[in-house]
């Protein structure tokens, strides 16, 4: 039976990690062993950041619309509690994005809030 050599395979490989690799300094981008490890490490941070983006971003939209809700009388805590006895869902990140460009909905939500407060 006849031999079989791996070079097309293995060369396709180091070349796809090299590829990825890219862009790195020094030996992390050329050399496939130490490329290898440092690619793995970037997938690695790449998922864990892809869930602290997440979070991050709804620690934002909550300090805005704290911010936003603190200028008209009320905290954030609070506008939440009333916006859910007025029975209106808005999601936060749409409630951040109402606080900065479009103040006069905003106001308009922490009064219907305030009102929710008032009648419990």
């Amino acid at each position: 039976m006849a031999r079989v050599k791996r070079g097309v395979t293995s060369h396709a490989k180091h070349k796809k990690v090299i590829s990825e690799a890219k862009g790195y300094r020094g030996r992390r981008k050329n050399t496939i062993k130490v490329a290898r490890q440092a690619v793995e490490k970037a997938g690695q941070y790449a998922y864990r950041d892809r869930k602290a983006k997440k979070r991050t971003f709804r620690a934002l939209w909550i300090q805005r619309i704290n911010a936003g809700s603190r200028a008209l009388g009320l905290n954030y805590g609070n506008f939440m509690h009333g916006l859910s006895l007025a029975g209106i869902e808005v999601d936060r990140k749409v409630l951040s994005d109402l606080a900065i460009n479009e103040p006069q909905a905003f106001e308009a939500l922490v009064e219907q809030a305030k009102a929710a407060l008032a009648a419990k």
